[in-house]
């Protein structure tokens, strides 16, 4: 087997959904033992994700022993007894075996606004930026220098961060950034301060590297930093400016007070700043980044803010890692286009980017309003709405005594597709089911749509 293509979705990091499908081609006889799996980059390549994700399913399967890897011949698949399973034995009802219809709105968390993207710039720059003669290279391994100039320039402009382009490193995603990270951190620091809930590719990222977890709680009201004392870890991530997924804003004074702690400890703060432009009852705060630059790891990217399948992220990175980094990753290509790169470092030198956040926070903040008038219509005191002030999506506490299960099943049988917090939770659970609402990528018709549709559904 040198090549195989399937399908991955979203609902789970996609490393896993690798290794479940070769253990299930494995269990099932389809590979057969002794067979050659495809190469790590030829598996990358055909599955469109990064050779780390490849990577990462071998080494599972290896560590279970499904596979073996014989050096700089590859990887090889171990004889198992094939599994037969139950299943084949059993005669489904028609409808079961169906194709699941597409949800009539889907309330998903990964798109932007397609109507308001300025595809003729964006074409023309790109257009342009195919006839340079630095298009037809392989680019540089921490980011074009007219992007990170562009970055180091706005980053200041919006978020008060002083930082030089040569500090600047250029990545396809916030999570691929932080499994580097954690490469050059790994020695130093054995555990990390994450919040709960919090985002969860964060935290494959970090146990990728086997870093131990310490947990700090989250809930409407932020974090409640007074718990640091009590914690070993020197390492902290945080999402301050838009609290993934409550939604709450770090305060000024809890910005100092973390800034104290870490200067303290003498330890690290990663600050993902991840859609910090949408903020609609204020600016946005001042980043950690711009109070102390020497102990704040900065993260952004262009997904939330402009388009996804860009692939585009970067991260500030303090002198010290700075040289430990670019020493470990010297020989590294970089992990994203330099066509898009390029692009989008014209894009920003012509103003468009600031242009094209103006306009976006308006929209945006138009269809929150919209979201949030809807669902306290339909649901009055049902619910609890959480995360109204900034971001592109909302939470809603559903106060019905059912579970979140329940709550996306009925949901899904009406033609919503709503997603589940669970998730994001390592044990700070809520007394009842959160579910998480975007709308960015939606209509006002579709979101009102939406709401009565799931207004039938759970009441």
């Amino acid at each position: 087997m040198k090549t195989t293509i399937f399908r991955l979705n979203n609902d789970s990091p996609k490393y896993k959904q690798i290794y479940e499908q070769f253990k299930l081609f494995i269990e099932q006889g389809d590979i057969k033992a002794n067979e050659q799996l495809p190469s790590i980059r030829q598996l990358a390549d055909s599955l469109q994700v990064s050779r780390n994700t490849t990577l990462m399913a071998y080494e599972q399967l290896v560590a279970e022993g499904y596979i073996r890897g014989e050096g700089r011949k590859g990887y090889f698949a171990n004889e198992l007894e094939p599994l037969i399973s139950q299943e084949a034995f059993i005669s489904y009802p028609k409808k079961q075996t169906e194709a699941k219809k597409p949800p009539i709105v889907n309330f998903r968390a990964d798109s932007v606004d397609q109507t308001h993207f300025p595809l003729k710039i964006w074409r023309r720059i790109a257009n342009h930026v195919l006839t340079l003669q630095e298009s037809f290279r392989y680019g540089e391994p921490f980011g074009e220098v007219a992007l990170r100039e562009q970055i180091s320039a706005y980053l200041f402009q919006s978020r008060g961060v002083k930082t030089n382009a040569d500090a600047i490193i250029i990545g396809s995603s916030t999570q691929q950034m932080l499994v580097y990270l954690g490469q050059i951190l790994k020695d130093e620091f054995r555990s990390i301060i994450v919040e709960d809930p919090g985002y969860d590719g964060a935290r494959e990222a970090f146990q990728f590297h086997r870093f131990t977890f310490e947990t700090l709680p989250v809930d409407e009201t932020g974090a409640d930093l007074s718990l640091l004392e009590q914690m070993k870890s020197r390492l902290i991530y945080v999402t301050p400016s838009h609290q993934s997924p409550m939604g709450a804003s770090m305060s000024i004074g809890q910005r100092q007070t973390l800034i104290h702690w870490v200067n303290k400890m003498r330890g690290y703060i990663i600050e993902d700043d991840y859609d910090s432009e949408f903020r609609y009852t204020q600016q946005p705060f001042p980043a950690l980044a711009s109070i102390d630059s020497a102990r704040v790891i900065y993260l952004g990217n262009f997904s939330k803010s402009f388009l996804p399948g860009i692939r585009l992220s970067y991260m500030v990175l303090p002198e010290p890692l700075l040289e430990r980094y670019k020493l470990q990753f010297r020989y590294f290509e970089s992990t994203t286009s330099i066509l898009s790169q390029l692009t989008m470092a014209k894009f920003m030198e012509e103003g468009e980017w600031n242009r094209h956040i103006k306009r976006m926070r308006l929209v945006y903040k138009r269809k929150m309003q919209h979201l949030v008038s809807e669902l306290r219509k339909q649901f009055g005191q049902t619910i609890s709405i959480i995360g109204e002030q900034s971001g592109l999506y909302v939470l809603i506490k559903v106060h019905l005594n059912r579970s979140e299960e329940w709550l996306i099943e009925r949901a899904s049988s009406y033609g919503v597709n709503v997603r589940p917090t669970s998730l994001y939770f390592v044990k700070n659970y809520t007394d009842q089911p959160m579910i998480k609402l975007g709308f960015s990528h939606l209509s006002f018709d579709e979101i009102e749509l939406g709401v009565k549709l799931l207004k039938k559904a759970w009441v």
